[in-house]
């Protein structure tokens, strides 16, 4: 099967490109994914696949049933919204839609998994069970799609032991990817803040109740959330990004500051403690300075739990398929992810794929308007979803396990 799954994905590697290449000419943003979506739906129509559209509103869930589709059922899942930015790559494949672009990789993400369709429907009369296919929606943004898809129940008639996602990695090399078995991505949330004092002339501040000088406490003292409250065991990052006056100049001092930031956290339980004690501490430092404070916490993605055993089973079969060279150990990342949804429901695993060639200089970062991939790693991607799918539904515990 090994073997089948490889030759496979080598055949199929110049459409999956091609696939690829469509999906980034016309990306579109969170939620909007219409055409996103008529697509992928193309193709599945094309193969004869099972498969449900308007899934919390441009999802799509498609199943490949083997042998026996009732024994297990196995889920595989790939995001297909872009961002809001101007691409600046030079390439036949740049995006044609103005402002919108797949600089995080979902194009990838999509096409990998509609070849793993193709390798797995191929391959239906040699295995048993079925592979639920999630193709999700909105994972740029709040609530995020895999919390709609599971609303909707995609997850539902069959429900899936378990679950694989995965995700570019630009400083991997193409034909690499990596594994962390455990809490391997942090909590999101967002923090609006409003302080409010009384403006004036900045020449006669005893006039006046600062909103500056107050929300610059707030700040300051805030950070000692991650320094002093929460257990140095525990990763925890608090960062305000923007800061911004109603109004003030050189010589006037405004009546209200705003402050945006995240909280980032690997604990769910620290998560709830943090929320109540920034709230608490802000809105007390305003009082004390004669001000008042607004503090709004905009929950978002939870801690992305990897489930232990399943993950250190998917890194075994990894290195199966692809040698022990080109499968490494991650460390955990602050960043979130909408799969964590996923996995505080079932078994997940979350790997990430190497898309980057230094020697061809293709370096850039997800999120910036340089980001490409070296597009042999969509054979990769391709390939170890569909064995990952496989090795799981052949799966059979011993006992203690």
């Amino acid at each position: 099967m090994k073997d089948a799954v490889r030759e496979l994905a080598q055949r199929f590697q110049a459409d999956v490109v091609a696939y690829r290449r469509h999906l980034h000419q016309y990306p579109e943003l969170s939620f909007q994914e219409e055409k996103t979506a008529a697509y992928i739906a193309q193709q599945l129509g094309n193969w004869g696949i099972e498969h449900r559209t308007g899934v919390a509103g441009t999802g799509i869930v498609a199943l490949v049933r083997g042998k026996n589709s009732r024994k297990r059922t196995v889920a595989l899942r790939a995001d297909i919204d872009a961002l809001p930015i101007q691409e600046a790559n030079d390439v036949p494949y740049r995006s044609q839609n103005d402002g919108v672009m797949h600089a995080c990789g979902h194009d990838v993400h999509t096409a990998a998994l509609l070849g793993a369709v193709r390798i797995l429907h191929t391959l239906r009369h040699q295995f048993t069970g079925t592979v639920k296919c999630l193709f999700q929606p909105g994972e740029e943004k709040l609530p995020g799609g895999a919390s709609l898809l599971i609303e909707a129940g995609a997850l539902e008639n069959p429900r899936p032991a378990a679950i694989f996602g995965q995700h570019v990695h630009p400083p991997l090399p193409a034909g690499t990817v990596g594994f962390r078995a455990g809490e391997y991505m942090a909590s999101a949330d967002e923090i609006y803040v409003t302080v409010k004092g009384r403006g004036g002339h900045a020449a006669m501040p005893h006039e006046c109740i600062d909103p500056v000088v107050i929300a610059a406490q707030v700040v300051l003292a805030l950070q000692q959330i991650a320094s002093r409250y929460a257990d140095p065991a525990v990763p925890t990052v608090l960062t305000f990004g923007k800061i911004a006056s109603d109004g003030g100049a050189t010589n006037v001092i405004p009546n209200a500051v705003r402050l945006e930031g995240t909280f980032r956290t690997m604990n769910e339980k620290w998560r709830t403690e943090a929320h109540r004690r920034m709230k608490k501490m802000a809105e007390a430092i305003a009082k004390s300075m004669g001000g008042a404070c607004e503090f709004n916490i905009v929950k978002g993605y939870p801690v992305l739990h990897n489930h232990v055993q399943l993950t250190r089973r998917a890194r075994t079969w990894a290195v199966e398929l692809l040698g022990p060279e080109h499968v490494v150990d991650l460390p955990i990342r602050m960043t979130a992810e909408d799969f964590a949804y996923y996995s505080q429901l079932l078994p997940a695993c979350f790997y990430r794929l190497g898309t980057g060639n230094a020697a061809r200089g293709i370096t850039a970062p997800v999120h910036t308007n340089r980001f490409d991939i070296d597009e042999t790693a969509l054979e990769t991607g391709m390939a170890l979803m569909a064995w990952l799918a496989l090795r799981e539904l052949s799966y059979a515990p011993t006992l203690g396990q």
